[in-house]
């Protein structure tokens, strides 16, 4: 009769041990980027029932008898993952790190199995995909082929950040530019009777090359507030694009056309239909519109208007139609097939006409007031950063910002269900319910990603070190059992000698 308390003494000795072998794990796993503590929960087990209980009955006037039940011991109900319970959050000033919030699991695919983890802890490989640690691949959602500002849900796929397509941004042509800058009519170097003053304007063509258009101004012969400006050359390199000039045995420069042409005009001009320039001993003659006046407000300084018909240095701004202000025209190059360039509108709007101490100062901005249509170079990546959505967008040295792909994250409905499987990955089961193989993303749970942090263990060390004294306890106790039940047996024993 008295085995039972001995293997109810062994059973508390299992329990105990399987309880410290996860406090163990737990106390192992303090530092274990992403980990999620364990508990164990013990329950009683099969009770053996000496006598089953009886009602009372009045017939016979007999009370009521409860069931007499000797316990078997102690087993483990369950060892449980504190998947809610959020770690430390340690920052790595790495891009690539990311910390999650809330109930969401990061997803990855490794030999074809898709695993769950907390372990943010990311880096490109050699191919340029996203991927953990113990090289599983990040998994997420690509760009919509429709809209590039946005990605497109739907079954996730590995992220190439660093594909051949992502490597580089198209480059554009300039549509817009704008000048800005003061004149001083009593500049001596704009007076119209001098040189003029250069200025130019850069801009890009459609294949990322850069080009200067240069323009020289001076004051009108009859007007103290209009200036002629004149398109003088277009140059790559410093070099023109409309002639090119060879030296020949004799030693005589010869020019040459090249068949490009340019000017200036009020309306967008086809620029198949540009003429190319006449050189004569390096001067160009232009065939078409190649200057304009530029007329400001004797009253304000303002800038009043440009003039269509002020290809004349002797233009009198006087008759001004008021109603019909031009702020803007059109540099055109064309003349040849294909062309990469586009018409560019030039805005003089921001200019001025105050008193500045005889200097005047005359700049070019590529682009419009607000920015849009400056034109661009090609784009080299050279850096990739996450949002909080999980967006990957890639940085290029051109300026552009491009969306790359996003990260796409799991929720469970019942998280702790997910069954451990090493190297912080977790896989589905039963009864942690299905992974849709779409994911969701991160913000439409209420969560985000933290980037340049990892989420640290969620070991409670206080917790665990006092969960070890009562777990040492219960075996110091158990053990007292076996020992307390082996002598009586052996006093029983002892009875006959």
């Amino acid at each position: 009769i008295m085995m039972r308390s001995l293997f109810s003494g062994v059973a508390g000795l299992k329990v105990h041990q399987t309880k410290m072998d996860v406090i163990g794990n737990n106390i192992a796993n303090v530092n274990t980027v992403g980990f999620k503590s364990s508990s164990v929960v013990f329950s009683d087990v099969f009770y053996q029932t000496t006598q089953s209980s009886s009602g009372p009955n009045k017939e016979s006037d007999v009370a009521g008898i409860n069931s007499k039940q000797i316990g078997l011991g102690a087993g483990v109900s369950a060892i449980s993952k504190n998947i809610s319970g959020a770690g430390g959050s340690q920052a790595t000033n790495n891009a690539f790190d990311c910390m999650l919030t809330g109930d969401s699991f990061f997803i990855t695919k490794n030999a074809g199995r898709t695993y769950f983890t907390k372990n943010g802890a990311f880096t490109v490989d050699a191919d340029g995909t996203l991927t953990t640690s113990d090289g599983a691949k990040v998994q997420g959602w690509q760009v919509d082929p429709d809209d590039k500002t946005k990605t497109k849900p739907g079954p996730v796929s590995n992220l190439n950040i660093m594909a051949p397509e992502n490597m580089y941004t198209d480059p554009e042509a300039t549509t817009a530019a704008y000048m800005s800058g003061n004149i001083d009519k009593t500049d001596t170097q704009l007076a119209s009777g001098s040189a003029g003053r250069t200025f130019q304007t850069n801009f890009y063509d459609n294949l990322g090359y850069e080009y200067t258009a240069k323009f020289n101004m001076k004051q009108s012969s009859v007007s103290d507030n209009a200036y002629y400006i004149e398109l003088k050359d277009i140059l790559k390199d410093g070099k023109s694009i409309l002639y090119t000039a060879t030296t020949n045995d004799t030693g005589t420069t010869e020019y040459t056309a090249t068949g490009w042409g340019a000017n200036v005009t009020t309306e967008k001009q086809d620029l198949s239909g540009v003429g190319a320039p006449d050189i004569t001993d390096g001067k160009l003659t232009f065939a078409d519109n190649f200057a304009f006046m530029a007329v400001f407000d004797g009253t304000t300084g303002k800038f009043k208007s440009l003039a269509a018909d002020g290809a004349d240095p002797a233009y009198d701004s006087t008759g001004l139609d008021e109603n019909a202000k031009i702020k803007k025209m059109f540099l055109n190059i064309g003349g040849k097939s294909p062309n990469p360039f586009k018409n560019i509108e030039i805005d003089f709007s921001q200019m001025t006409m105050f008193a500045s101490s005889t200097s005047s100062k005359i700049e070019s901005t590529m682009g419009d007031v607000d920015g849009n249509g400056k034109g661009k170079m090609k784009g080299t990546l050279k850096g990739a950063s996450i949002d909080s959505s999980g967006k990957i967008y890639g940085s290029y040295d051109n300026g552009d910002l491009k969306l790359l792909a996003q990260i796409a994250v799991a929720n469970f409905k019942n998280p702790a269900g997910l069954e451990s499987v090493g190297n912080s990955n977790f896989v589905e089961t039963m009864n942690s319910g299905r992974f849709d193989g779409v994911g969701k993303d991160v913000t439409s749970e209420g969560g985000k990603i933290s980037t340049g942090m990892l989420e640290m263990s969620n070991v409670d060390l206080a917790a665990q070190f006092t969960d070890m004294i009562t777990t040492q306890r219960g075996f110091q106790a158990n053990s007292r059992t076996i020992t307390t039940t082996d002598s009586i047996l052996e006093e029983l024993i002892n009875l006959k000698r």
